[in-house]
């Protein structure tokens, strides 16, 4: 006698749910707080594939790149390469995650007031956690630390003070009037640990800020949704440990 075929476990639609279960419902119903990310991506992919409904796709999709930081961190060619996204979807997803990096960006615009390092950092940390390349941005602000409009890239690449043309980092924040900047890089790696060469980086910027009296508030190294403040740290700024 032969062997029965397997079985094969199907995933029900989104529409064979019953409509308290389903994301859109849920969300409408009880906020977009209260749904996993999974739900929240399933939204934006609006339907599966076979066997599969946007749920378990989402929830395959966050697995098989390491949750929304791989995701934020994927590049649209690659998102097209999973089973099921393809080009449509991932253009989604990209839309989605392009969004929320501006309306980050956008309270740079509101005259935001820095009163911390975490609050210097919270306006790039979203951005900046995502690339695979070294960035410098600076960010400036007025006498009394509000910003002066959106963080600026001063330079990519590897951070080295033997390529970074300081007078580059001071260049807009005079054509202002800034009274004040602070700088900030990311790490690729994840790891915000500063290197001897970013303590390097920030002591010569710090001495060309004396120079134009523009004050050099701090210089942070952004990882992977972490950060480090050389400031605090005491690390190429006057009185510094090294």
């Amino acid at each position: 006698m032969d062997d029965p075929e397997p079985e094969t476990s199907l995933a029900p639609r989104i529409t064979d749910l019953p409509a308290v279960d389903r994301p859109r419902e849920r969300l409408a119903r009880e906020g977009a707080t209260a749904l996993s990310s999974a739900e929240l991506l399933a939204i934006l992919l609006r339907v599966g594939i076979a066997g599969e409904n946007a749920v378990r796709l989402a929830d395959r999709l966050l697995a098989q790149l390491g949750g929304l930081p791989g995701l934020h961190r994927t590049s649209y060619t690659d998102l097209c390469r999973v089973k099921g996204i393809g080009p449509a979807k991932a253009a989604q997803l990209m839309a989605g995650i392009e969004l929320g990096r501006r309306i980050i960006s956008s309270t740079a615009v509101e005259r935001v007031t820095i009163s911390s390092p975490a609050d210097a950092a919270n306006l790039l940390m979203y951005q900046l956690a995502a690339l695979d390349q070294e960035y410098l941005y600076v960010i400036l602000l007025d006498t009394r630390n509000r910003v002066l409009g959106l963080p600026l890239e001063v330079y990519h690449g590897s951070l080295n003070t033997s390529l970074i043309r300081i007078g580059e980092v001071f260049r807009e924040a005079v054509r202002v009037n800034a009274a004040a900047v602070i700088v900030a890089h990311n790490h690729p790696s994840g790891d915000p640990s500063p290197s001897p060469e970013d303590i390097a980086v920030t002591r010569a910027i710090v001495e060309a800020g004396k120079l134009l009296d523009i004050e050099v508030l701090d210089h942070l190294v952004i990882g992977r949704y972490r950060f480090v403040s050389l400031k605090e740290r005491g690390l190429g700024f006057s009185g510094s440990k090294t």
